[in-house]
């Protein structure tokens, strides 16, 4: 204790020096806030316990004193304030704070030191005293809490990463305050703010209004705001294909302006040519190929020359796909003199290198388009391939081999020139540089004349053969595709195929290791079926059948598709007894012992397989049968799926087989399972159903359909696509084919069924349901359900009434119109605007589909079609418009003439709506009129428009002049005025005033339109 006695007494005489010096400076603040308890554990609060301690909030930097005496006694303070806080604990402080039995106060060591060096005083632990007391925080502005803040003028919300962009446009500043670049600025973010972050109108005018005033805001401005806007690392891909949609738009305008900032565009837009996003890629070369066409093929070679020996492999792969594009845009020549340049640079390896890439791809993009220029193509980079650097080898070889595979079948004369180099390099390279040399030889073989091809090939193999054993995954795939190049060429025989290549082939590539990489997998399949095309199936099958019982499931999972994709293409023929055998016992079991999610390829395997071989299987088919049964009943859903997937799968088959005791076994097993509760297995079962009633017939299906069709009711209210697309399709089936075995009133039950399956988003289940409508009416007579129909024109949903329209005009193509017209004008008198629309909707649709018959209707529907052309509601007429143009094209020349005049003149005067929709159906029905009417007479209600003084009028009645001279140019003849012969010209056309004719007996006469025809009328009164 003497140590810490020893440490007090110092401390307690720095403290009185302190003191002293204090009195000799300015006065100290002392904090009014008094502190109850006691940190020591002293008993009561002591008002002095503080007294040097400056709990004051601090002064602001305005009130600070500026003289030295000031900053000396701001620094006693603070090393006072850092010793009281950090001093020891007196003997009585811990007597207090411990209790007194239990503890035993120990002696400190004898060589025991306390710390004294100041700088580690100032680590020790800080007391409870060492937190600051709070202080108001200045507001931050960047800071966004709640709800943020609305624009002015209507602008969309900002995300919390646009503040950097459009910051700016929170400023409450007048407009009339800002400079005109600045006014100018600030409209140019409003309209970019709109086109990333607006409502699809906002966007609509946002982009127009940038489009129209491009000039006017300029190049600077634009690209300024746009192209920082397009680096942020945070842009979605919406947001990134909208603001390349505004670059496209603008360079259009822009044009030459866009020059100075060719450079800047190139370094956004570039990246785009290798995203993984093929829309992306799609658009970057879009805004390339428009601005090169708008700077100039100079402009462009200026700002990309840099790039093109740039260190750095990612530029100089950009640039040269930039470059591609250009020469898309503006033709090969005009880029040929600079390839040819760049591509024999002296200076760097680099520039060579990418002047042959950029030729790589042009090739890739522009495909067959390179044939015309493919000699100086090659011309330009064969040099390339005696080159002193390896990559300039490699990238030539590679450019040959994209360049041979864009002209495919043509061109080999343009390659002769290489083929020695290409030869030598095969035979002294190793590794990527006889990888890429062979890909080469490989694309240029199969243009040659079969007996080139035959020796090049042969010359080739042994080298190929020798690279199946290598290591390396690229080498593996390129040797893979140049086998399939070689094999798949004309004059290559089977024998040399099945002796020379195939032992090899199979001991080096079908091993376990090349199932496991999906673009090794691929193109090892590809090239094994090209194989089999030219040896056949069964030495190939016969190689891999044993391996579909192998160990490795992904292994099995490639025989599997090898041999569905061979016997798809060339049939089971070749297949002796013994291989069939082992084929099927092999299928069986790598279709029993998958686990994999991947399940298509097993099935589509098995069911290729059994197919094929036909009426072969009927042997196996009771083990198959049996196969199935047991997985329908295993837990797992996957098994279940894959076992009903199969049924539908050999159905056809087994009927082939005349099994049709096995078959109406194989019905009642998946109809025992309809109870299944997961909704993928539920529409497999339903499918397996529907491919046995299919090829079983209606009367002998077992179960009986009157039980089926009740059990199928229920399921119909299932929201899965696939249970209620199979479900619909095997309703409707049994609809068509054996509606008598069902009452009546279980028709209808499913009629109200039907009417929820027309909400489905997919399109093929609702036109299935339409068509079952159909297939019930025609069952039950028409009146029930057109009921149930008609009802349905008063829902809300749109899809579901367009639709239910559909389905009227089937239920009166399928049952006569004539039972259906009659309650469909009726219900066109209930004052609702969607039911009044859906009649107009329906009688269009019925009018589409009932063709000629609807001459026998046309008269009962005019006054009605009449109303609806008359009606202000602007639907109502489109919609009368449709149905107009689909009877006018129904009763062409059928001698409806009077009633379709009469129908004209109410369309007529619809030519001037200003609606899409409606002047799109208007000028239908006046082009169905044309059909049916001939084009004379709408030239009669043409031409009083034609010269009228107003410009739109004028502009609608030429609209429509044009269409009928399109349509009916040479019939339009006949209704031009006859002129009269003046002096030197003789315009009478003696041989088209023939107007009638007889043949065999028969007299035509060609009937032309009043008050046209005058000379003709002089001529044969």
């Amino acid at each position: 204790m003497d140590a810490i006695d020893a440490e007090l007494a110092r401390a307690q005489e720095e403290r009185k020096k302190m003191e002293e010096a204090l009195a000799a400076g300015a006065p100290m603040a002392v904090s009014s806030v008094t502190f109850d308890t006691d940190l020591y554990g002293g008993g009561g609060s002591d008002p002095n316990r503080f007294a040097g301690y400056d709990t004051s909030i601090p002064a602001s930097e305005d009130d600070a004193p500026e003289d030295d005496s000031e900053a000396a006694y701001q620094l006693l303070r603070w090393e006072r304030d850092i010793e009281e806080r950090n001093r020891p604990l007196t003997d009585e402080e811990l007597d207090t704070m411990f209790p007194q039995e239990g503890y035993k106060i120990l002696e400190p060591p004898a060589s025991y030191q306390p710390i004294r060096t100041p700088a580690r005083k100032l680590l020790a632990t800080p007391t409870p005293l060492g937190t600051p007391l709070y202080a108001i925080p200045e507001e931050n502005r960047g800071q966004q809490f709640d709800v943020p803040k609305e624009l002015p003028g209507g602008l969309p919300l900002m995300k919390p990463e646009d503040y950097q962009y459009f910051g700016t446009l929170l400023n409450e500043e007048e407009e009339e305050q800002l400079s005109p670049e600045e006014q100018k600025e600030r409209k140019i973010m409003k309209l970019l703010l709109k086109v990333k972050n607006g409502t699809p109108p906002q966007r609509k005018t946002a982009l127009r209004q940038l489009t129209d005033k491009a000039r006017e805001f300029g190049a600077g401005p634009l690209f300024n705001k746009i192209l920082p806007l397009l680096m942020q690392p945070t842009l979605e891909d919406q947001e990134r294909h909208l603001l390349v949609k505004v670059i496209d738009r603008v360079l259009y305008k822009l044009d030459e302006l866009v020059r100075p900032f060719v450079h800047k565009i190139l370094v956004v837009i570039e990246p785009l040519l290798i995203d993984e996003d093929y829309y992306a890629r799609v658009e970057g070369r879009e805004i390339i190929s428009n601005l090169s066409k708008a700077a100039g093929l100079a402009t462009m070679i200026a700002a990309m020359r840099p790039d093109i020996d740039n260190i750095d492999e990612y530029v100089r792969n950009t640039t040269a796909r930039a470059f591609s594009v250009v020469a898309s845009a503006l033709g090969i020549p005009a880029l040929l003199p600079f390839l040819k340049a760049v591509c024999q640079s002296k200076k760097s390896w680099q520039a060579r290198h990418t002047g042959i890439k950029i030729v790589q791809q042009i090739a890739i993009l522009m495909g067959c388009a390179v044939l015309p220029h493919l000699k100086s193509l090659v011309e330009i980079i064969e040099h390339g391939l005696s080159d002193e650097n390896q990559k300039v080898r490699t990238i030539t070889a590679l450019s040959l081999a994209a360049l041979a595979e864009a002209a495919a079948p043509y061109g080999i004369e343009s390659f002769d020139t290489v083929l020695k180099p290409l030869w030598k390099g095969i035979r002294s390279h190793r590794g990527k540089v006889l990888a890429a040399f062979l890909k080469a030889i490989g694309f240029i073989i199969p243009l040659m004349d079969a007996l080139y091809a035959s020796y090049y090939t042969k010359e080739v193999m042994q080298i190929l053969i020798r690279e199946f054993q290598s290591p390396d995954e690229e080498m593996k795939k390129i040797v893979l595709k140049v086998v399939k190049q070689c094999v798949s060429t004309e004059g290559v025989e089977a024998d040399y195929i099945r002796n020379d290549i195939l032992p090899e082939f199979f001991r080096h590539f079908w091993v376990r290791r090349m199932a496991l990489d999906r673009r090794n997998y691929k193109q090892l399949v590809e090239t094994t079926v090209e194989m089999a095309n030219k040896v056949g199936v069964a030495d190939i099958v016969g190689r891999i059948v044993e391996d579909l019982k192998d160990e490795s499931e992904p292994y099995r999972r490639m025989v599997m598709e090898t041999i569905e994709k061979v016997v798809a293409n060339l049939g089971a023929s070749d297949i002796d007894a013994r291989l069939e055998e082992l084929l099927i016992d092999g299928i069986l079991y790598a279709f029993q012992q998958q686990t994999s999610d991947d399940a298509n390829v097993m099935l589509n395997g098995f069911g290729a397989v059994v197919n094929a071989l036909g009426q072969r299987v009927k042997p196996y088919l009771p083990q198959i049968c049996g196969t199935i049964k047991w997985r329908l009943n295993n837990k797992s859903a996957k098994v279940r799926q894959q076992a009903a997937d199969l049924i539908s799968r050999i159905a056809i088959v087994m009927k082939q087989c005349q099994e049709e005791q096995l078959m109406g076994h194989l019905g009642v097993v998946p109809y025992e399972y309809l109870g299944e509760e997961y909704p993928e297995v539920l529409g497999s079962i339903l499918g397996a159903l529907k491919a046995i009633v299919n090829v079983i017939g209606m009367t002998k299906m077992t179960p009986p359909i009157k039980d089926l069709l009740p059990r199928l009711t229920p399921i119909l209210k299932n929201r899965h696509e696939k249970v209620q697309e199979n479900c619909i399709d095997l309703v409707g089936r049994i609809a068509d084919r054996g509606a008598e075995f069902v009452p009546a009133r279980e028709w209808m039950r499913i009629c109200f069924e039907l009417l929820e399956m027309l909400k489905a988003h997919k399109k093929g289940i609702r036109r299935a349901t339409v068509n079952t409508f159909g297939y019930i009416a025609k069952a039950i007579g028409p009146q029930d359900v057109l009921a149930t129909l008609l009802n349905n024109l008063k829902v809300q949903e749109r899809q579901n009434r367009v639709c239910t329209t559909v389905a009227i005009a089937i239920v009166a193509e399928t049952c006569s119109p004539f039972t259906v017209l009659p309650a469909l004008m009726n219900e066109y008198r209930v004052p609702e605007l969607n039911v009044q629309n859906g009649v107009l909707k329906s009688l269009s649709f019925l009018f589409e589909y009932i063709g000629e018959m609807g001459k026998d209707y046309i008269y009962a529907v005019t006054p009605l079609l009449e109303d609806a052309l008359m009606d202000r509601d602007l639907v109502h007429r489109q919609t009368a418009a449709s149905a107009v143009k689909h009877m006018a094209l129904g009763v062409a020349g059928l001698g409806c003439e009077d009633a379709l005049v009469h129908l004209l003149n109410y369309v007529w005067p619809n030519i001037f709506e200003t609606s899409p929709h409606v002047i799109n159906a208007v000028m239908e029905a006046i082009e169905g009129m044309r059909v049916a009417l001939g084009p004379a007479v709408i030239l009669n209600y043409c031409l009083q428009g034609l010269f009228h003084p107003a410009r739109k009028v004028r502009e609608v009645y030429w609209k429509i002049y044009n269409s009928l001279y399109i349509g009916a140019q040479d019939a339009l003849v006949a209704a031009y005025p006859a002129l009269d012969d003046d002096g030197d010209n003789i315009y009478s056309r003696p041989e088209l005033a023939m107007l009638v004719a007889s043949e065999g007996g028969a007299m035509f006469r060609i009937y032309f339109p009043l008050g046209i025809l005058t000379r003709f009328a002089e001529e044969f009164p």
